[in-house]
């Protein structure tokens, strides 16, 4: 049974919303994969904060026109699964790890703002390192010359006692 009017005009706003807030929109297809693969795919998707749907291309296009992911309209082709999300390297990773291990799920194309991925284009995406982990390099990196110099600070007082200690101990030696 198809949608009525106010249904689609709904899902489309509800599409709306989740496109809005995206960095990357991610489309595969899906022909052929069983439905605990899909609810396997869609667990994992939760569970990365990627946004998965499955709808009409017509309703999609409807969806994205006026943003700047209309250019994907072109390569909406086929029975398509949407991944949206905010962090274009998670909706990439989450759909190209779920695509090598079924071969039925097939990554069609992707796109950031004002730019169309091919497959080949998320597959590169994919590989790249998540935010978390370019922010953790940055503090490491940044952490790194305040933790050299606190060790240097440290090391004068070590270097005293050590050295007074030294001291002690030979006039111990001294006094045996």
């Amino acid at each position: 049974m198809g949608l009525n009017l106010e249904e689609k005009q709904a899902m489309v706003a509800e599409i709306g919303v989740q496109v809005a807030q995206a960095q990357a929109i991610v489309v595969a297809e899906y022909r052929g994969l069983g439905v605990a693969a899909m609810t396997d795919l869609r667990k994992k998707a939760r569970g990365s904060g990627v946004y998965l749907r499955v709808l009409k291309n017509t309703l999609a296009r409807r969806a994205v026109a006026a943003t700047p992911f209309a250019g994907l309209a072109e390569k909406l082709v086929g029975p398509l699964a949407y991944g949206i999300c905010s962090d274009p390297v998670m909706v990439a990773k989450v759909l190209q790890d779920f695509a090598k291990e079924n071969d039925k799920f097939v990554i069609k194309a992707g796109a950031m703002a004002n730019l169309v991925m091919s497959a080949k284009d998320v597959a590169t995406l994919a590989r790249m390192p998540s935010r978390e982990e370019l922010l953790a390099k940055l503090c490491g990196t940044m952490q790194a010359p305040i933790a050299t110099f606190v060790r240097t600070l440290n090391e004068v007082p070590g270097r005293f006692v050590r050295t007074v200690a030294a001291v002690r101990d030979q006039k111990e030696k001294q006094a045996a």
